[in-house]
């Protein structure tokens, strides 16, 4: 198949220069009649063919498409044919530009012609509606003889022939549409003697009425990318390794007009694929820059113009002057799925108000944004598809990098601190929707990719904390560990070991060390991070008093319950006078006082203790708050430890309940909650309950957090243990704290 979608008109016929209008009538009958003066009206005999059909492109491909175009068609009727998904109707080809429409449409013309098929085969560039009516008026002159004014109406007439007409077997092609208005009064008639094929980049619903096939064009395949760049190379006896050219496709991705200019490139240089793969990559590089001195296949656009021309137009789509603005924050964004309520969050909407021109009384509104959306995805340049909130949004890569080469330096570093901004915005402070946390997390990596030095400036961006910290709240703690580890070197490269911001990333990276397994790690870590703040930050600082707080919990996780008690002790007296007895840090604080002092004894005290924060929390914070969940969850176990395991059984089915609702399903503290209420469950005189419990929290565990995460390897032991006890009938000492 082609790889062609875009063409120069090399024909040498003359054209109607006839003024554009939305009336039939001034379209069909008004002309500059001198432009025929000297032409022969003698109608030309059957079968014969007007306009120029494309040369074959080298190195065509033969494509899944055209079979779908030669089965649309088999019948008659009219098929479009566009780029992007769509559904078989009655018949248009659509899609992106450069994906090969004027090329499939090119082939099945020139078959149908070739095999006899056909008594007229019109062929028409129409870019508006004044080129598609002077190809029906060069139609009506040369097959009809008919006067130039009358042409073009004489011509769609006699393609519904009347009583006593021959009919005849028809084709018109109307190639590269730009706006479906421009063939209001234009379409050729439906017929059981004649073919309409139509390709553009529009997807508008106007495109497929009346009964008109849809087919959407999309992307080469893998292997059809590696034979085309093979067989390309091999006419000028030109071989690369399979591998390099299976890289380079993925790297264009497998669009067919950035294919076909990259091995030109390769022809034309001398450039090796690895080179140019290199040259692909580098970030100065910009993308027109990849592209030959001289396109190949007649192509007129690069692949960065032939974006640009898409981009020009949905901009001009109602909402005005919005599609290129949010096209631009999309370039920043991850190309295999974009959630919605970030390119309509409000500072996504900020950014289209002043990107448009529109002050501060004329704000854009999200139905606006979600508008401007439709004109993208109605030019090929997104597919849209709503109905998966997370990932409503996807983006051609090098649509994306056309998009940002297009920006000037102030441009574009202030447009990723707004998609930073954005990410940040629909991040929910409680991550209940896991599928919505990884698409955001995904993002915020190509944000970063494209973007790390300006989310540095004038200090580190929320959203790079947020990131590492979503990770390993989703139980990726080995993930988020290395996650700040990273982003501790960048800060502490780009601020110095002393910067807030340096300070932070250090702080983070000590805690999931910890999660990820090693609790010396973490103290050493937080031993430094605190000797640190005492000296920038001083010692009543929120952070200095943070990292007190977390290098006492580890003391306790390393084995060290009497001295974690000692520094909560010590802490909750300065909390109380820095923060205030009520604060979420002070009552934090409390709790971890609490447990330790449980590790150590009288869990009859410890269950009162937690009563009283579990009211505190409540009053302070609310029922359904995640701090107070997790006061639920300390008294529930402490319960049982108490000698009441049907009382902690019958906490944690009401802390369960609550903690799905407010969390969601695959949150670890709700996988926890299900962990200990079946480890009581058991302990209440329950072991197959408890073993058929562990069996379906393993299965959630493998699933959520993987085979190898520390959460699921206990689940699996405990599993165990449990069936074993379910055969003996004795009771398990296993629980999680």
């Amino acid at each position: 198949m082609s790889v062609t979608d875009d063409h120069p008109n090399n024909g040498d016929r003359d054209h109607v220069d006839f003024r554009r209008s939305e009336n039939y009538g001034s379209v069909l009958g008004k002309g500059t009649q001198n432009n025929y003066l000297g032409m022969s009206r003698v109608p030309a005999r059957l079968p014969h063919q007007v306009g120029v059909i494309p040369s074959r492109a080298g190195s065509f491909q033969d494509r899944a498409e055209a079979a779908r175009l030669g089965a649309a068609l088999a019948g008659g009727g009219t098929t479009v044919v566009s780029s992007a998904g769509g559904v078989l109707a009655s018949g248009v080809l659509a899609g992106m530009g450069g994906v090969g429409k004027t090329q499939l449409a090119a082939d099945y013309a020139r078959a149908a012609w070739r095999a006899g098929e056909l008594d007229v085969l019109v062929w028409i560039t129409a870019n508006n509606a004044t080129e598609a009516a002077s190809g029906y008026a060069q139609a009506g002159i040369e097959i009809l003889g008919a006067e130039p004014e009358q042409a073009a109406k004489a011509f769609l007439a006699r393609l519904e022939p009347g009583p006593q007409d021959q009919p005849w077997r028809w084709l018109v092609v109307l190639d590269d549409v730009a706006d479906p208005a421009d063939l209001n009064g234009l379409w050729p008639p439906a017929s059981p003697y004649g073919r309409t094929l139509v390709t553009t980049r529009r997807k508008d619903a106007a495109l497929t009425h009346d009964g008109r096939r849809l087919i959407e064009v999309g992307l080469f395949t893998e292997a059809e990318s590696v034979n085309y760049l093979t067989a390309a190379l091999a006419t000028r006896g030109r071989t690369e390794p399979p591998e390099q050219l299976a890289a380079l496709a993925s790297e264009l991705g497998y669009l067919p007009l950035a294919l076909s200019q990259a091995a030109a490139y390769l022809i034309d240089t001398g450039v090796d694929c690895a080179g140019y793969r290199a040259l692909l990559n580098d970030r100065a590089t910009k993308l027109a820059d990849t592209s030959p001195e001289a396109l190949p296949d007649g192509q007129t656009y690069t692949t960065a113009a032939a974006c640009a021309v898409s981009t020009d137009r949905a901009n001009s789509l109602k909402p005005a002057r919005l599609a290129r603005p949010l096209l631009q924050l999309a370039a920043f964004l991850d190309p295999n799925g974009i959630p919605d309520s970030v390119l309509t969050s409000q500072p996504a909407l900020t950014h289209l108000t002043m990107a448009s021109g529109r002050g501060d009384h004329d704000q854009v509104t999200p139905d606006e944004a979600q508008r401007a959306l439709r004109a993208l995805y109605r030019l090929s340049l997104i597919d849209h598809t709503p109905r998966v909130p997370y990932q409503a949004v996807r983006v051609h890569q090098l649509i994306q990098r056309a998009v940002r080469d297009s920006l000037t330096p102030d441009q574009h570093d202030q447009i990723a601190r707004t998609v930073a901004d954005a990410l940040v915005d629909a991040w929910p402070s409680i991550e209940n929707d896991t599928a919505l946390a990884q698409s955001l997390r995904a993002n915020t990596t190509a944000l970063t990719a494209h973007a790390e030095n300006t989310l540095l400036v004038p200090g580190a961006h929320d959203v790079l904390y947020r990131t590492g910290s979503s990770l390993g709240e989703a139980g990726q703690v080995t993930a988020a560990r290395d996650y700040f580890h990273h982003l501790s070197r960048t800060t502490t490269s780009w601020f110095g070991p002393d910067h807030p911001d340096a300070l932070a990333a250090r702080h983070y990276l000590a805690r999931w060390r910890g999660e990820a397994g090693d609790p010396n790690g973490a103290i050493a870590t937080y031993t430094e991070v605190l000797g640190d703040r005492l000296r920038v930050l001083g010692p009543e600082h929120p952070d200095t008093l943070a990292t007190r707080h977390n290098l006492a919990r580890w003391r306790g996780e390393a084995g060290d319950p009497a001295g974690a008690v000692t520094a909560y002790v010590e802490l909750l007296e300065d909390d109380r006078r820095v923060l205030g007895p009520e604060h979420p840090h002070t009552l934090t604080t409390r709790n971890n006082l609490i447990r330790w002092r449980g590790q150590m004894g009288d869990p009859a005290g410890i269950v009162a203790a937690y009563a009283e924060l579990l009211d505190d929390y409540t009053r302070v914070l609310g029922p359904k708050n995640p701090d107070t969940l997790a006061a639920r969850h300390n008294l529930a176990h402490w319960r049982g430890e108490a000698g009441d395991p049907a009382g902690a059984v019958t906490a944690y089915a009401e802390l369960l309940d609550d903690r799905l609702r407010v969390l969601g399903p695959e949150h670890p503290d709700v996988l926890n909650t299900r962990h200990n209420l079946a480890y009581w469950r058991g302990e209440a005189g329950d072991p197959a309950g408890a073993a058929a419990a562990f069996a379906e929290l393993l299965d959630d565990r493998l699933r959520v957090l993987g085979p190898d995460h520390p959460d699921t390897l206990s689940a699996r032991h405990i599993l165990a243990r449990w069936q074993r006890r379910a055969e003996e009938g004795t009771k398990s000492e296993e629980s999680v704290g």
